[in-house]
Order: C-alpha cells, then sequence, then structure tokens
C-alpha cells in the first residue's frame, strides 16, 4: 500500500525502519497517552514491526502504516485495529518533534477512506483520553463525530475518554 498527501507518504513497514519506530516512541506524549505502544528497546521495536508486516494483505488487524515525510523521515504510523463484532478503531501517532504541524490531521483524512474501503467497513471508532486535546481535535477535524465523553475503558481501564465516530459519508 502506498497513500500520498501533500506532505507525506503512508506505507508499509520493513525492517529497516525499527530503528525509528524505537525513537519515536520514547516521547513524553506517547508514554502518557499509549503507554502499550512505547518500545524500551529497538529489538522491542523490531518485533513489533515484524508482526505488523506479518499482518499484511490480510483483513484481521491490527493494520499499522508508517507515516513518512516526502523526504522519507519516519515520523509516526497509522493504524485501524479491530475492537471485535466487526468494530474498528482509527490509532495514529506523530513523534513529538513533528507535532503541532497537522500531520496526523493530513495522514488520517487520507488513511480512513482507503482503509475502510479496505477492510469493508462503512464506519470507524476514534478514542482517546479526555485530557488528550491534540488526539481529540485531529478527530474532529477528520469528520469524527461525537458519540461519548465519560468514564469508559482505556487500555483495560476505567478512564475518562472521548469516543468519536467516522462514517464514509460524513468523513
Amino acid at each position: 500500500m502506498r497513500i500520498e498527501t501533500e506532505r507525506l507518504v503512508i506505507t508499509e513497514f520493513t525492517p529497516d525502519m525499527a530503528q525509528a519506530v524505537h525513537e519515536n516512541s520514547l516521547d513524553g506524549d506517547n508514554r502518557r497517552f499509549v503507554p502499550d505502544e512505547v518500545f524500551e528497546t529497538v529489538e522491542d521495536a523490531r518485533e513489533t514491526v515484524s508482526f505488523l508486516m506479518s499482518q499484511y494483505g490480510g483483513t484481521e488487524g491490527p493494520l499499522a502504516y508508517p507515516v513518512l515525510t516526502k523526504a522519507g523521515e519516519n515520523i509516526g504510523y497509522v493504524q485501524m485495529v479491530p475492537l471485535g463484532g466487526g468494530t474498528w478503531e482509527i490509532g495514529y501517532h506523530i513523534a513529538k518533534r513533528h507535532t503541532g504541524k497537522g500531520y496526523a490531521t493530513e495522514a488520517v483524512r487520507a488513511f480512513l477512506p482507503v482503509m475502510a474501503e479496505a477492510v469493508g467497513i462503512g464506519e470507524v471508532q476514534g478514542i482517546c483520553l479526555k485530557e488528550n486535546e491534540a488526539s481529540r481535535r485531529v478527530l474532529l477535524k477528520c469528520g469524527f463525530v461525537p458519540a461519548f465523553e465519560g468514564v469508559g475503558d482505556y487500555q483495560g481501564q476505567k478512564r475518562e475518554v472521548f469516543r468519536g465516530v467516522w462514517k464514509r459519508n460524513n468523513g
């Protein structure tokens, strides 16, 4: 898969991306908001990249893809993750040194319709911690309609969350 936007390329992981995945995962926001996606070592990142690569070509998920600048720098990822019962969730992370430039919004806008079509779904959930204002703004800018705000399950814990829903016809 390859999706190009004005400034970005969304493509498939390759084994040589493990170092960048490791480095991109270590920032404070990632530790705070998605600690299960922090890779403390390059080997941890390499194992995860290998697993993610094994998912390509299927519709089981997770389906994760690196986000690169047009110059080829790996700055993060976008992903679709199955929640069960035919429901899928969008996920994304842009490394801290690249945030505030609209990259997450640009990547998610391009990725959503392509991946919704690929897995054969008409809507996607977007879930983030309520305190993660940047992620919430990305979801809203990308056409997610607020569906729930309050205490909900987030990575196995009861936390204050925001959940939005994107539908092909309103995204």
